[in-house]
């Protein structure tokens, strides 16, 4: 299994905001009381406790130790688990998936896919969001500039970042019908001064690694995106969000 690393204290105390975007999927999903629902990725459990506080039997997996130890702290009710998405071991027996920030993280998208399909029963139903086709753009652009200036190889971005068209063909390939695609902007405000260097050592390695000097790279990226990011009384992320629901068919 592939296992992530992550601060999870960090992520709760700086970045709370991935959770608070996801919290209306939850009413999109509209859990019922008695459904058995996964919440594939479930950091630090927020989404989870939701879900369960609206009845559903909830069982929530996540690839990072450290995520999984905290929600576990948080919410010691819940069934978390630790697992790789492309890897659920569970049978066709859930009404519903969920997922809010994690698919991105998965550059093998039909194997996700194809995972999540099968946890999920004849008729059942997924609802996820990701980032989309243009997502932090001018972050990813900046980085590799950068990196090109003091003569460091082309990051490897670790990142999935489909359209609409594309990742519904590979949720029609895993065998889900998708009911409903959209793509948009989401800029997002990131929290204190330095708030987008708190971004890039939480979620940008892929662009800081080889550095030589991270925390001077992070610096020189900062100022050269504060043009671009820092406006309106602070930073700001180019979030662009694929949202997508889909169901199994029956029979």
């Amino acid at each position: 299994m592939a296992v992530q690393r992550w601060d999870s204290r960090l992520y709760d105390d700086r970045h709370s905001y991935v959770t608070r975007n996801g919290q209306d999927l939850v009413g999109e999903l509209a859990p019922r009381p008695g459904e058995r629902i996964l919440d594939a990725g479930c950091g630090t459990g927020e989404l989870a406790a939701a879900l369960a506080d609206a009845g559903a039997e909830v069982v929530g997996v996540d690839s990072s130790p450290e995520m999984i130890d905290r929600a576990r702290e948080r919410f010691p009710h819940l069934d978390l688990r630790l697992a790789d998405l492309r890897e659920l071991d569970f049978d066709a027996g859930f009404d519903a998936v969920l997922s809010n920030a994690v698919l991105h993280w998965i550059p093998d998208a039909p194997a996700a896919a194809a995972s999540m399909a099968a946890a999920l029963r004849p008729g059942g139903r997924l609802v996820a969001e990701l980032g989309g086709a243009g997502n932090i753009t001018a972050i990813r652009g900046a980085a590799q500039g950068l990196r090109a200036e003091l003569d460091l190889p082309r990051a490897e971005e670790a990142w999935y970042f489909p359209g609409i068209d594309e990742y519904s063909a590979v949720l029609d390939g895993a065998g889900l019908k998708v009911t409903g695609a959209w793509l948009f902007d989401r800029p997002t405000r990131l929290e204190g001064d330095d708030g987008l260097a708190a971004w890039l050592r939480m979620f940008g390695a892929p662009l800081l690694a080889g550095a030589p000097a991270p925390d001077a790279f992070v610096t020189l990226l900062t100022d050269r995106l504060r043009p671009v990011l820092h406006h309106t009384g602070g930073w700001w992320a180019d979030y662009v969000r694929l949202r997508v629901s889909a169901t199994k068919p029956e029979g």
